[in-house]
C-alpha cells in the first residue's frame, strides 16, 4: 500500500506532511486534486488503486521511490503527464490505454518491467515523449509505433528488444530523440533516420546493426549527438555529419568502418567528445581535427591512421578544454607536433604504437613552456623516437605515469625525475639510455624490469656496477689481479659451471636456437619480472623471436624445487591456444630455466590494477575471461591426466601482443587422479586471497552464498586471516567463465573504496548479462 494516502485534506499551502516529508499536492477542478508529486521520498510497498479515483488527475509522479509489484494506470482521462521511473515495478505495461489518450507524457524507466512492448500504447495519439529505457522489455519493436506521429522523444534502450529497426517509424517526423542502445536489435541502419527532419540524438550502440551509416546522416543541420559504437557497421563515416556545426558529441568506436576521416570534421568547432577507435580507418588525420577548441574527448586508437600530425594552424582555436587525446596503435610518423604544448588541460596522453621520430619536444614536458601542468599520464612508448628526455619534464609536478619504452632515446635520464614525487610509473626500457642510473627520490620505487634493455646503463639499482677501478694497496700483485678478474666475471657470462657444455636443455618443439643464446640474455638489464620463485628475463633470440626465461634455484635432495618439476611436469604434454606454451627448459647443478613464449602484454593483473586498467575495455575483459576459461576447461576436462590449477588469479593470465589470454604458472597445480582423488604437484598452498579452499587451513573457512550480495568482504582483503567468500548463484557453480570474471570484481576492489551500488551494478548488470547471453563455447 502507499504510505500516504494523497486523497487526504491539504492544507492551505498546496502540501501534506508525510513522514515529516512534503508532498505536493495541487488542486483546481472545482477543489479536486490535479497534480500529485511523490518524487523521491523513499516510499515503499505497492500503490493502491485508490489512486485511479482522482478522475481530475492531470500530473501523477511517483518517481525515484522503492515501489514493487504490478502497476496500473487507467480511467484517468485529464492525465497529460505520468512517470513511474527508478521503482521496481514488474510485470507488463498491459494497460487500458483507450482511458488515457490525453497523456503526452509517460516516463517508466529504471523498472523491472517484463514482456513485449504493449500494442494498446498505440492509443495515446497526443504522446510526445516515451521513456521506457532500462527495463525487461523483449521481442521487437511494434511496427505501429510509427502511427504516434506526435513523438519527440523516444527511448527503448537497455532492455532485450530483437529483430530490425521497423521501417513504420519513418512516420515520426517530430523525432528528437532516437535512443535503441543495449538490445538485440540487427539488420542495417534505416537510410530514412538521416532524413528525419529534427533529429538530434541518435544512439544505437551495442547492438548487432550492419551495413553502412546512412550517407545523408547529418545533412538535416541539428545533428548532435551521433553514437552507433560496438555494433557491426562497414563503410565509411558520411561527409556531413557536422554540416551546421552542431554535431557534438561522435561515437563509432568498435566498428569495421574503413577510409578516412572527413576533413569537414576539421573544422567542426562544436565537437566536445570524438571516440572513433578500434576501426580500420586509414589516411590522414584532418587538418585542425585534434585541435578543435571545445574538444574534451578525443579518441583514435587501434586503426590504420598514417601521416604526420601537422601544426596547429588557427592561433585562435587553441584546444585549451581538451583533457585526453589517445592516437595509439596506429601508423601516424613524423615528428611530434610543438603545438601540443596548446593543450593546456591535458591529463593523458596516448601516443604509443606508432612511428613517430625526431626528438621529444620539450615544449610539451615544461610548465613554462608548454603549459601541460595538468598532465598525469604520458606514453610515448613503441615509437621511434631519438634524443634525450628533456630535464624540463620534471616541472609537471602531477605526473604519475612515464612511459618512452621501446624507443632510441639516448643520453642519460634525468636525475630531475627522481624529485617527481606524484611519478609512480615509469618504463624507460628498451631504449640506447647510458651513464649512471640516478638512485635517489622516486627512481628507488621504480622495477628494475623499468631499466631493461638499456646495456649502456648502469647503476646499483639494477645491479650493473658502473665501473672497477684497482684501488692501489699493499696486498700482492696476485692478489689484486685476483679482485679484478673475480670483478670481470660478475660481468661477463660463466663459462665455467654454467657453460653451455654443462647445460642440459629439453626442447618441446623444434627450436632455433640453443642454450648459450638463451644464457646471453640472462642480464640484470633485461629483467622483467621478479617472484618468490626466481626471476624472468626478455630475451630476443638470433632468428627474432622473443622468449621470456623464468630462472628459479636449483634442488637437491633437501631443497624445495619452488614448483619447478610441476611446472615440467604438467606444461610439456599441454598444447592449447589459452594455455602458455613452454618452448623447453633448461638445467645444471645451480640453477634451472623455464622457456617460454614472450607474452609482451604482460599479466592481466598489471592490465586491471595498473594505469591500462583505465582503457581495458568492458568487452575487452570479456573477452580475456572466456578465453582464460577456455583454458581451464582444457585443464579440467581434456587433459590426461585431469589438471586442477590452484592458483588462478590475475597476474598469472599472460596477454599477448594481440590481448589474447593465456593461463600460466603451474608450480601449484595438481593431477586428479582414478576415483576424483588428487595428487599434488607442489606443497605451497597459494596466493593470499586466490587460495584453494581444500588449503585454507585449520581456521580457514569457505562461505558459499547463492545470490551476489554487492559487498566486498572485509576479511578478503585482511592480511591477518585466511577467509574467502565466494559469491556465486546456483546455476553458475562450475563454470570456470565466473572464475575468471570474479578476478576483474572482487580481488582488484581490497583497500578500495567501492561502495555495494558499484560492486553491485558492476556484477549484476555486466558480469550476469554476460554469463546469460553468452556460451564460453
Amino acid at each position: 500500500m502507499i504510505i500516504c494516502n494523497p486523497v487526504a485534506t491539504v492544507g492551505d499551502d498546496g502540501r501534506r506532511s508525510c513522514g515529516g516529508r512534503a508532498v505536493i499536492v495541487r488542486q483546481s477542478c472545482s477543489r479536486r486534486v490535479v497534480s500529485v508529486d511523490l518524487t523521491d521520498l523513499n516510499l515503499y510497498g505497492t500503490v493502491s488503486p485508490v489512486i485511479l479515483r482522482l478522475d481530475c488527475l492531470v500530473e501523477l509522479s511517483l518517481a525515484g521511490n522503492n515501489f514493487t509489484g504490478t502497476i496500473t494506470v487507467a480511467n484517468l482521462s485529464n492525465l497529460q503527464f505520468l512517470n513511474i521511473s527508478n521503482n521496481q515495478f514488474s510485470g507488463s505495461l498491459d494497460w487500458n490505454y483507450s482511458s488515457i489518450v490525453n497523456l503526452e507524457v509517460f516516463d517508466a524507466y529504471k523498472n523491472n518491467l517484463t514482456a513485449f512492448l504493449p500494442v494498446r500504447i498505440l492509443s495515446l495519439k497526443k504522446l510526445d515523449t516515451l521513456y521506457l529505457h532500462i527495463n525487461l522489455l523483449s521481442g521487437p519493436i511494434p511496427k505501429q509505433l510509427g502511427n504516434l506521429t506526435n513523438l519527440v522523444n523516444l527511448d527503448l534502450s537497455n532492455n532485450a528488444l530483437t529483430g530490425e529497426i521497423p521501417s513504420e517509424l519513418v512516420n515520426l517526423k517530430r523525432l528528437k530523440l532516437f535512443n535503441l542502445f543495449m538490445n538485440r536489435l540487427r539488420g542495417s541502419v534505416p537510410d530514412y533516420v538521416a532524413d528525419l527532419p529534427d533529429l538530434e540524438t541518435l544512439a544505437l550502440w551495442m547492438n548487432n546493426f550492419t551495413g553502412t551509416i546512412p550517407e545523408n546522416l547529418g545533412r538535416n543541420g541539428k545533428l548532435q549527438l551521433l553514437d552507433l559504437s560496438s555494433n557491426k557497421l562497414t563503410g565509411t563515416i558520411p561527409p556531413d555529419l557536422c554540416s551546421s556545426n552542431q554535431l557534438e558529441i561522435l561515437i563509432l568506436l568498435k566498428n569495421y568502418l574503413f577510409g578516412p576521416i572527413p576533413e569537414g570534421l576539421g573544422t567542426c568547432s562544436s565537437l566536445v567528445r570524438v571516440r572513433l577507435g578500434q576501426n580500420y580507418l586509414n589516411g590522414s588525420i584532418p587538418s585542425g581535427f585534434i585541435y578543435l577548441p571545445q574538444l574534451k574527448l578525443m579518441e583514435l586508437q587501434s586503426n590504420y591512421l598514417s601521416g604526420t600530425l601537422s601544426e596547429n594552424g588557427n592561433s585562435s582555436s587553441k584546444p585549451a578544454l581538451l583533457g585526453q587525446l589517445n592516437l595509439s596503435n596506429n601508423q601516424l610518423s613524423g615528428a611530434l607536433p610543438f603545438s601540443l604544448a596548446n593543450y593546456s588541460s591535458i591529463q593523458i596522453l596516448l601516443l604509443s604504437g606508432n612511428q613517430f621520430s625526431g626528438p621529444i619536444p620539450s615544449s610539451i614536458d615544461s610548465t613554462n613552456i608548454g603549459n601541460c601542468n595538468h598532465l598525469t599520464f604520458l606514453d610515448l612508448s613503441q615509437n621511434n623516437l631519438s634524443g634525450f628526455i628533456p630535464p624540463d619534464i620534471s616541472n609537471i609536478h602531477i605526473l604519475n605515469y612515464l612511459n618512452v619504452s621501446r624507443n632510441h632515446l639516448s643520453q642519460t635520464i634525468p636525475k630531475a625525475i627522481g624529485n617527481m614525487k606524484s611519478l609512480t610509473t615509469a618504463d624507460f626500457s628498451f631504449n640506447d639510455f647510458s651513464g649512471k642510473l640516478p638512485e635517489s627520490g622516486q627512481f628507488a620505487f621504480f622495477n628494475a624490469s623499468s631499466f631493461a634493455g638499456n646495456p649502456l646503463l648502469c647503476g646499483s639499482l639494477i645491479n650493473n656496477p658502473c665501473n672497477f677501478t684497482t684501488v692501489p694497496s699493499k696486498p700482492s700483485n696476485s692478489t689484486t689481479r685476483f679482485k679484478l678478474i673475480f670483478a670481470l666475471g660478475l660481468l661477463m657470462p660463466s663459462h665455467s659451471k654454467s657453460s653451455s657444455g654443462s647445460w642440459k636443455m629439453t626442447a618441446f618443439q623444434k627450436l632455433d636456437f640453443i642454450v648459450s643464446d638463451i644464457l646471453e640474455c640472462m642480464k640484470d638489464g633485461n629483467v622483467i619480472g621478479r617472484g618468490g620463485a626466481g626471476i624472468v628475463y626478455h630475451g630476443k633470440m638470433p632468428n627474432g623471436v622473443e622468449i621470456a626465461v623464468k630462472k628459479l634455484l636449483g634442488f637437491g635432495n633437501h631443497s624445495h624445487d619452488h614448483g619447478f618439476r610441476a611446472e615440467i611436469q604438467t606444461l610439456g604434454n599441454i598444447r592449447h591456444r589459452n594455455i602458455v606454451r613452454l618452448l623447453a627448459f633448461c638445467s645444471n647443478k645451480e640453477a634451472n630455466l623455464l622457456v617460454y613464449e614472450y607474452m609482451r602484454n604482460g599479466s592481466l593483473g598489471e592490465a586491471l590494477h595498473g594505469k591500462k586498467g583505465t582503457f581495458l575495455g568492458w568487452n575487452s575483459s570479456y573477452k580475456i575471461a572466456i578465453e582464460a576459461a577456455r583454458g581451464l576447461c582444457y585443464l579440467h576436462h581434456d587433459c590426461s591426466p585431469l589438471i586442477v590449477h590452484r592458483d588462478v588469479k590475475s597476474n598469472n593470465i599472460l596477454l599477448n601482443s594481440s590481448f589474447e589470454a593465456h593461463v600460466a604458472d603451474f608450480g601449484l597445480a595438481k593431477y586428479l587422479v582414478d576415483g576424483g582423488t588428487s595428487e599434488c604437484m607442489s606443497a605451497i598452498a597459494g596466493s593470499y586471497g586466490y587460495i584453494a579452499p581444500e588449503n585454507l587451513g585449520r581456521n580457514g573457512k569457505l562461505q558459499l552464498s547463492n545470490k551476489l550480495t554487492g559487498t566486498i568482504p572485509p576479511d578478503l582483503c585482511s592480511s591477518n586471516q585466511l577467509e574467502i567468500l565466494i559469491l556465486l548463484k546456483n546455476y553458475l557453480f562450475g563454470r570456470p567463465t565466473m572464475v575468471i570474471l570474479f578476478l576483474f570484481s572482487l580481488p582488484q576492489n581490497c583497500g578500495k573504496s567501492v561502495g555495494p551500488s558499484h560492486y553491485s551494478k558492476t556484477i549484476n548488470e555486466k558480469l550476469l548479462q554476460f554469463i546469460n547471453n553468452y556460451d564460453i563455447n
